[in-house]
């Protein structure tokens, strides 16, 4: 009997990238037995998958190959996958010859074919695997995420995701149902529906045409027996409708949680971005979630020192901040990136100003997120109990994102229970069972 191989991935960006990272290791798995390992020394396969939406990323990509070269044993292979083998492909292996294959995003199923073609590469954006059964992988077996779409239409200013995973396709419904039921089957009973604009998801797809749009999905899903949670990142602002609003607030399945990517609270800025909604549009959207939804948490991404971004302009987002007090906040300064329009934008902002203002906005933001999370002492919430912890504990997620942590053992795992908060934190919270 053949010694089975070992793996170790590293993988980088966003939790599309942690799902790709799923399916290669379940495709490898179907041609060969593959053991995941830390321990980059006794590795057979290396993948590296990669991330290009921000220039530091890309920048360390090099060196870490260099790195890992060095300390891999001397048959070992290396693979760099993901967005930045989408856009880069062929000048990768060009740069780091000891980088065996490469394999773009858009790519992933084709994972077993280039594994064993020294310096295959394999990165076309307009290969469908929209209908592809992947096999099947999880790193949780509690929780399950899917995509539901993959690749971008947007065309914003600033990302380069359209030109590293393509046009915007959809996974036909049935699909999605049927690997959401495979993993409920096996113990999970939430799920994380992924895609660059999810709330686009019906407007294109591969092959035969579905009369279907998100919110309709979400119905869908909700349906499934033994599912309990529905979460799902990313919604676009320009696709909240009112129907999907209501969907969300009204659906008893569905967490309480919603990103809203607002990126600048400046509507000029938002036009030069091409974002598809102004100031007064997000505000409405927020504000109508609120409304239906008192008891939800919003939270949302925002780049600072985007090219012409003036005083004013920044002023626009740190208003955005005060209106909605985000639960959440992730924020950078722009980095201009190959393939996209802002990156020839003359105006660029002086790094220094991009960081004062990255300052403020994340102080201000820490300010509000004591305030929220203070006022959690003493309350009850329901935390679905997903993950083994150091030290006796036991994490999970509330209904609406919170972490929270508990005493507690492998009995817990899996299981929906009430918890009381004993003690806050900025980025977590602490309880008791009750």
């Amino acid at each position: 009997m053949p010694k089975e191989k070992k793996l170790f991935i590293e993988t980088l960006g966003c939790a599309m990238n942690v799902r790709d990272s799923e399916h290669m290791i379940a495709e490898l798995n179907k041609q060969e037995s593959y053991e995941l390992t830390q321990d980059l020394s006794e590795a057979d396969l290396i993948i590296i998958n990669t991330c290009s939406v921000r220039e530091k990323p890309v920048a360390k990509l090099f060196s870490e190959i260099g790195v890992f070269n060095k300390k891999k044993k001397a048959s070992a292979k290396i693979g760099v996958c993901g967005c930045t083998a989408s856009h880069l492909g062929k000048e990768i292996i060009k740069r780091a010859p000891s980088v065996d294959f490469v394999l773009g995003a858009r790519n992933v199923s084709k994972i077993a074919e280039v594994v064993n073609v020294k310096h295959a590469v394999e990165i076309d954006t307009d290969y469908d695997e929209s209908t592809y059964a992947f096999g099947e992988y999880r790193g949780n077996p509690f929780k399950a995420m899917v995509n539901i779409s993959i690749g971008c239409d947007k065309g914003c200013t600033f990302c380069i995701v359209p030109a590293t995973r393509g046009e915007e396709i959809s996974i036909p419904s049935n699909l999605i149902i049927q690997e959401i039921g495979k993993a409920v089957d096996v113990g999970a009973k939430e799920v994380m529906l992924l895609g660059q604009n999810v709330n686009n998801y019906g407007r294109r797809f591969g092959g035969t045409e579905e009369k279907i749009d998100f919110t309709l999905l979400l119905r869908k899903v909700s349906a499934i027996e033994g599912l309990e949670r529905i979460r799902f990142t990313s919604p676009h602002p320009l696709h909240m409708d009112n129907a999907f609003i209501k969907e969300f607030a009204s659906n008893p399945k569905i967490c309480k949680q919603i990103h809203v990517p607002l990126q600048s609270g400046s509507s000029s800025l938002l036009r030069s971005m091409k974002r598809g909604y102004s100031k007064e549009n997000f505000l409405n959207r927020c504000d109508k979630i609120r409304t239906l939804c008192p008891e939800a948490t919003i939270s949302t991404d925002i780049i600072v020192g985007f090219p012409n971004e003036s005083d004013e302009d920044f002023e626009d987002t740190m208003d955005v901040l005060e209106q909605v007090r985000f639960e959440q906040l992730f924020s950078f300064k722009y980095s201009p990136r190959p393939m996209t329009e802002a990156a020839l934008y003359e105006e660029q902002v002086d790094l220094s100003v991009a960081s004062e203002r990255l300052t403020r906005l994340q102080s201000r933001h820490t300010e509000i997120l004591d305030e929220i999370m203070d006022s959690q002492l003493g309350k009850i919430h329901e935390v679905y109990l997903d993950e083994l912890k150091p030290h006796g504990r036991i994490a999970g997620r509330s209904d609406d994102g919170k972490l929270v942590f508990v005493d507690g053992s492998e009995e817990f795992l899996g299981k929906i229970i009430e918890v009381k908060i004993t003690k806050t934190s900025r980025g977590a919270l602490d309880g008791i069972v009750v």
